[in-house]
């Protein structure tokens, strides 16, 4: 209990001095630039304190919990030897952590304002529903491949330079062809797929795996799977676009 409440003090203090920068630049640009009392500045101050209480609890859920659960499962999966059942988990670890990801729910609502702007879907909450869960699942599907590839990366110990290079070009090809207005939302939800709850679960699989392997090194085989997860959603969604269009 001791050892557990000065690892969640020392989280707090992380969490604090990562959100000390942001908070004193917001300050600096209120105080300097902007030049205006601030409203509910109270009201501010206790979302602050919240903010940094849920990450502090965040981080320190997922070091006690969700990241050596990861680790155990693929190490229990690979010693099973199923590649299928292997296969499986990383497709649904990857759907269902990145469905749940609140950033990428945030970009999804976001887009679906901007689309109804733009005279792409009409103006009523059921349109823009379902364009923001369209956006959400497609990420998702992209994210549970995404992991997929990089077990089979890890299985097979293909070059992940090479794979990696090979897929942003794809990207780049298919970004030539996609409507314009799809394209930025699909480079943001490459960067939203790498946010809070996926990442420690990613880079757990891919460690426990990797440590699992004969022949393979955690350091050098175990990490890359996050790099598939921020490939695989643009190319993905620059399809979805390329198929809205045709539709």
């Amino acid at each position: 209990m001791k050892n557990s409440l000065i690892a969640l003090s020392k989280d707090a203090v992380s969490s604090l001095r990562d959100l000390a920068p942001i908070v004193l630049v917001i300050a600096v640009f209120q105080g300097f630039v902007i030049q205006q009392p601030v409203h509910g500045f109270l009201s501010l101050v206790f979302g602050a304190l919240l903010v940094v209480a849920g990450l502090t609890f965040f981080i320190f859920g997922l070091r006690i919990a969700l990241f050596p659960i990861g680790e155990e499962i693929a190490h229990s999966l690979a010693r099973k030897g199923s590649a299928v059942w292997l296969f499986s988990f990383a497709f649904v670890l990857g759907f269902g952590t990145t469905i749940a990801e609140p950033a990428l729910m945030a970009v999804a609502g976001e887009a679906a304002k901007v689309a109804v702007d733009a005279g792409a879907i009409e103006n009523n909450e059921e349109a823009i529903a379902n364009y923001a869960l369209g956006l959400r699942l497609v990420v998702a599907l992209s994210v549970g491949v995404a992991l997929m590839l990089g077990v089979f990366r890890i299985l097979t110990n293909w070059s992940l330079p090479l794979m990696i290079i090979s897929g942003y070009i794809l990207v780049v090809v298919v970004t030539a062809v996609a409507p314009s207005e799809i394209v930025g939302i699909a480079y943001d939800s490459g960067g939203v797929t790498t946010s809070t709850v996926t990442v420690p679960l990613v880079a757990a699989l891919g460690v426990g795996l990797a440590s699992s392997l004969k022949g393979r090194n955690p350091m050098t085989d175990g990490f890359g799977l996050i790099a598939f997860a921020s490939l695989t959603p643009i190319l993905f969604v620059l399809v979805y676009g390329i198929i809205m269009q045709w539709i």
